[in-house]
């Protein structure tokens, strides 16, 4: 059953909660996290991706980068940007995009659920990426950044959100400069508190949404110092990491597209013949096609857009893998120009949906990109299927928006 532990969070008063508050440090290169700190001395890009306050050339996984990490997050706690909360609490985050909200519950996680396969996985994580995100907890000796999880929703939890949302005004409420909105309150009833975490617990299994990097290096860095504590209870905060649990019919997968540089020698015509056998193709002609159901794609090439359908028997509806739509175009579309090996190709790119087809188009009509890829959103379904049969997605497969803001609040590793 997962566990769901309150704590106290270390909070930005309110009035530098929006400057303070980043979008995470995984959705911004170097160079943008730079531009948008710029004149902001409160920004958590200070402390996630520290090396903006480093020269440009330094080497971002080189130890003076977190070491300004640990000196950045000191001088924040000193200055009264992130102040501890009295009491152990359990927390509301609600986001809201294109006039729907999702209401997230704020707590933490156990790392003995993470190591047991409570909290399921469905993505690889990579070594370099893990380590990096370990010697940023290690050094912090926090979790700055929440991950994102899901779980099946639960009625009575749902009620009890919507009742204190309800009665109470948000500690927080803004709208970032995406047009999202934020919103959180603190939830330090400890009956509510109690009856939320007994609730909790009679849920099977929670699901990394995004964030898998860091909940990894969160969970590992965990059981590390549980190892090297000869006195270790297990009731220490480092057995716990933090997370936002959003119930899983809340939550929208945005559709996560291809683009590729060459056609592998083919001509625009070979390549359509070749797509003929294995998809009902039509032309949509100049005005943008987006895919209409599960198995349809659009496409992009010579500035026409297309509808490809996978014709029966292309795909295996009993394979939580091959029946994915990544699947299906990897099979059917890019293994036969020989791009192979998603992660490590250099003739495709990878474009969130929520840039929108015009993106596409772009890419393509700029002669950068040969042709475009659009694919129909992962399900919620489809994603916990994998998890729960221990199967691993494609790389580039689910694109959550919006995404958490960091800074919000903030989970120790050690008690306060």
């Amino acid at each position: 059953m997962a566990i769901l532990k309150a704590f106290k969070g270390l909070r930005p008063p309110k009035e530098i909660v929006e400057k303070l508050a980043s979008r995470p440090y995984d959705v911004l290169n170097s160079e943008e996290a730079r531009l948008e700190a710029a004149g902001n001395e409160y920004s958590l890009l200070h402390i996630i991706k520290p090396e903006i306050d480093l020269p440009e050339d330094t080497d971002h996984y080189a130890q003076v980068v977190y070491d300004k990490a640990q000196e950045n997050f000191r001088h924040f706690r000193e200055n009264g940007w992130l102040l501890p909360d009295e009491q152990e609490s359990l927390y509301i985050y609600a986001q809201t995009m294109n006039g729907k909200t999702q209401y997230g519950l704020v707590g933490c996680a156990a790392v003995e659920d993470y190591l047991n396969n409570v909290i399921k996985k469905h993505e690889l994580t990579r070594k370099v990426k893990e380590e990096d995100r370990m010697k940023h907890v290690r050094i912090t000796n926090a979790n700055m950044e929440p991950v994102f999880f899901t779980y099946p929703a639960k009625a009575e939890i749902d009620e009890i959100v919507a009742r204190w949302v309800k009665n109470h005004e948000p500690d927080y409420d803004f709208t970032a400069v995406d047009g999202f909105g934020h919103h959180f309150w603190t939830v330090n009833d400890e009956a509510v508190v109690e009856k939320l975490i007994s609730l909790f617990a009679e849920i099977p299994s929670t699901y990394v949404a995004d964030g898998h990097h860091r909940t990894a290096a969160a969970a590992l860095v965990g059981n590390e110092k549980k190892q090297n504590n000869p006195n270790h209870q297990g009731d220490e905060e480092y057995n716990f990491f933090l997370a936002v649990h959003f119930p899983d019919n809340q939550l929208t997968i945005i559709d996560y597209n291809r683009v590729v540089t060459d056609l592998n020698g083919m001509t625009n015509d070979e390549f359509i013949d070749l797509l003929k056998k294995d998809f009902v193709l039509e032309e949509k002609g100049n005005e943008i096609y987006k895919p209409e159901s599960l198995h349809n794609f659009s496409m992009y090439l010579g500035g026409m857009w297309y509808s490809l359908t996978a014709k029966e028997g292309t795909y295996d509806d009993n394979d939580p893998i091959g029946v994915l739509d990544v699947t299906i175009l990897s099979k059917l579309v890019l293994d036969p120009i020989d791009i192979k090996d998603l992660r490590t190709s250099d003739r495709i790119d990878f474009v969130g949906g929520i840039r929108g087809l015009g993106e596409l188009k772009k890419r393509v009509d700029s002669g950068e990109m040969k042709a475009a890829f659009a694919l129909y959103p992962v399900s919620m379904k489809q994603l916990i299927d994998i998890a729960d049969t221990g199967n691993i997605m494609p790389p580039k497969t689910t694109w959550f928006e919006p995404k958490l803001r960091s800074g919000l609040v903030v989970h120790l590793l050690e008690s306060l």
